[in-house]
């Protein structure tokens, strides 16, 4: 009752700071998977996605007074999805991963978005980790492998001096713990996204793995904020 009482307040419109409130207790109460069952619903699912930005409008993302709203709304569908099998099969339905490539497309050249695309990255690996059709659809439909290793390459700051050739720069600073957990949560999607991906048929599929190939490799020569952080990395 509790949580069909938030998302009925969700539903409407209310202010920023209590749709913030809400959303951090609905937070914690969605790490219990009894509490889920009867919230979990496509109207319910909806609502999130709204207040994530998960839609098929266009607007930029503008007002930076909603960007709390919107990772916390990002954070209680990454609690959900994954204790939930329902709204697994939602997910699918609602065609969340496309929304959320999407939003990952409006985050590009934009500041303050950090949070928003980590949640967004860790909402895609967790899709592609327990609904194979959402994996399937990712890399065939959405183009996951390029939109993911964009973000990825985005992360981590990368120059190039060559097609497939990356720039070293020694004295470059260590990346944040955000800019470190993004690279991450990226990583972790384009494992799942590429697991299936021994026998790469066309041109457009080389060209693609080749450039991943070399950011991986500046991964492995970029150092994180700390020793545990660059090992995670890693």
């Amino acid at each position: 009752k509790l949580c069909e009482g938030i998302l009925n307040i969700l539903g409407k419109d209310a202010k920023t700071s209590c749709q913030v409130a809400c959303l951090e207790a609905l937070r914690i109460l969605s790490r219990d998977k009894k509490v889920l069952v009867p919230v979990t619903t496509k109207r319910n699912m909806q609502i999130l996605m709204r207040l994530a930005k998960l839609d098929t409008v266009e607007d930029p993302l503008e007002r930076v007074s909603e960007f709390p709203v919107i990772v916390e709304a990002l954070k209680c569908l990454c609690n959900i999805i994954f204790n939930s099998a329902v709204a697994q099969k939602l997910s699918l339905e609602l065609n969340l991963a496309a929304m959320l490539c999407s939003l990952l497309e409006k985050c590009k050249d934009q500041q303050f978005v950090d949070d928003i695309k980590c949640f967004d990255l860790r909402l895609l690996f967790l899709l592609s980790l327990l609904n194979t059709d959402i994996r399937s659809q990712l890399r065939q439909e959405l183009q996951g492998v390029q939109v993911l290793t964009h973000a990825l390459e985005s992360s981590l700051s990368v120059r190039w001096t060559e097609e497939y050739k990356a720039a070293e720069d020694r004295d470059r600073p260590p990346l944040s713990f955000q800019e470190t957990d993004c690279a991450i949560e990226a990583l972790k999607a384009l494992f799942n996204v590429t697991l299936d991906s021994w026998n790469v048929h066309s041109k457009n599929e080389s060209h693609q793995f080749r450039y991943m190939a070399a950011i991986l490799r500046h991964c492995l020569l970029t150092t994180g904020p700390t020793e545990d952080k660059t090992e995670e990395l890693h």
